[in-house]
């Protein structure tokens, strides 16, 4: 424990079981001007406690020998509600942060952090000596039994984004996240309720665009018996399925213009009619909303009111595309190959340095699906329990590639091939029937196996070959690609 002695300033705390973070920490506010003390533990903060008064800031770690920093700030906002506490942690995720945001946690600094960010936050956090007002301490929700995917990332983009998710799930304000296809907003949209006061609540989605033009309007409403040709009996529509939860819509820029005024009048008032009916059905619902278009130039176009742009975008959500966080891949695909493995009931595949290099070089304009659907098919497809670089190329060109587009003309690949050995031959290349061959076996291998799910037995058979030749030209293909 350490104490400044100048007894004028403001005091703060650092709880801690890392000496080296306490040391730097400690050493980096007392020379701000503060008087620090530090604590390897909660037991010691909350001793010392005991025979003093609070200090005016506490930092601390979340995780710790004993009790965890969330159960110190439980504890400390129990008996200080004023207190405010500056939670640290190097495993920035939805939950952790929600957690702290929920408890009572005045800002979430992720480790590991910039010395000056860190004063500069205590700055911005330490009320003056004489200024501290009364708030009240948020209520902790029950925690839901959710079992959805779960946000993956440790980018400082996607830090931001849990310390966001964190704070606003707490605010009954209507969200709208932005985010190209694939980037997972419906995962954000489900964090937002799976860590808010509506958890116990239900949480339905809608894609706005899936559901045909004419029937989005039941959709949402609902609509009565003999409402139209075909309503035979009530329809309770996705607004009262949701009341008392959240209603998540899903690329909100294709709902049609006046379907777009009824929603206004919802969000505006909490109340409509179901299609059909004279009864006036009110709700409580929280609306998130989600798009990969542009807004402001859907309005510009006359295509989007503007004022339900603005009811909907009282904070705004950007979910950064995984060309932009190429660090997460390695994690994403890890947690992807695990999950398939649990479901094929198979062990877990290892990516080799080199797949893991493909995987990082793609643009991946799926974003997060597209990654997930292809370690999915290699989870399934790839011949031994490591994944090579092979693995990876081969995997990525199944699903709309050149190879998959030339395969509906049988003479379209053969005019490819030629194409492509001519400029190899003019280049100099030897060797290029060994390596067409390799390469057409290795395709035929995994279109077969891709057909069979995995058979091998059948895979030979479908191609006229032996399921050794078919293990050995496997094995080879497997040994090249690293």
């Amino acid at each position: 424990m350490a104490d400044d002695t100048n007894r004028t300033a403001q005091r703060v705390w650092v709880v801690d079981d890392d000496r080296a973070v306490r040391f730097v920490l400690c050493t980096a506010l007392r020379d701000a001007g503060y008087r620090v003390e530090g604590f390897d533990g909660a037991a010691a903060a909350l001793a010392m406690l005991a025979s003093q008064p609070p200090p005016d800031l506490l930092f601390s770690d979340v995780r710790m020998p004993g009790d965890d920093g969330l159960v110190l700030l439980d504890k400390l906002k129990a008996a200080h509600p004023q207190l405010p506490v500056i939670v640290m942690s190097a495993y920035t995720d939805v939950a952790s942060t929600a957690g702290a945001f929920r408890g009572g946690a005045q800002e979430f600094l992720s480790k590991p952090f910039d010395l000056d960010d860190a004063v500069a936050l205590a700055q911005r956090v330490l009320p003056e000596p004489d200024a501290l007002a009364a708030a009240p301490v948020p209520a902790a929700a029950e925690p839901g039994t959710d079992q959805r995917p779960q946000l993956v990332g440790d980018t400082p983009a996607m830090r931001a984004l849990f310390r966001a998710i964190g704070r606003l799930a707490q605010a009954p304000l209507s969200v709208l996240i932005n985010g190209e296809t694939g980037t997972g907003k419906e995962l954000v949209a489900h964090a937002l309720h799976h860590e808010s006061p509506r958890v116990q609540g239900p949480f339905v989605a809608l894609n706005t665009a899936a559901i045909p033009a004419e029937l989005l309007e039941s959709e949402l409403f609902g609509h009565e018996a003999g409402a139209f040709t075909g309503a035979q009996r009530r329809h309770v529509g996705r607004f009262e399925q949701a009341n008392g939860g959240t209603l998540f819509l899903d690329e909100i820029g294709d709902m049609p213009l006046p379907l777009q005024t009824r929603l206004l009048r919802v969000l505006a008032e909490g109340e409509f009619f179901r299609v059909g009916g004279r009864e006036l059905i009110r709700v409580d619902v929280r609306v998130i909303a989600a798009t990969h278009q542009d807004l402001e130039s859907l309005v510009a176009q006359g295509r989007f009111r503007a004022d339900l742009l603005h009811r909907l975008d009282v904070v705004r959500l950007r979910l950064p595309p995984l060309r932009e966080r190429r660090d997460d891949i390695a994690h994403l695909a890890d947690t992807f190959l695990a999950a398939a493995a649990r479901k094929l009931d198979t062990p877990p595949k290892r990516l080799t340095a080199s797949a893991l290099q493909a995987l990082r070089e793609h643009d991946w304009p799926g974003n997060v699906r597209e990654l997930e659907n292809v370690c999915w098919r290699m989870a399934a497809l790839a011949a031994s329990d490591t994944i090579g670089a092979a693995d990876v190329d081969s995997a990525l060109h199944r699903g709309g590639g050149p190879r998959t587009r030339a395969a509906g003309d049988p003479g379209q690949w053969e005019a490819l091939l030629s194409a492509w050995a001519r400029q190899r031959l003019a280049e100099g290349a030897e060797g290029l029937h060994a390596q067409v061959r390799e390469r057409v076996d290795q395709a035929l291998l995994e279109a077969a196996l891709q057909i069979t799910h995995g058979r091998r037995a059948e895979a030979a058979a479908r191609l006229g070959m032996g399921r050794n030749t078919l293990t050995r030209k496997l094995g080879a293909g497997r040994r090249r690609g690293g």
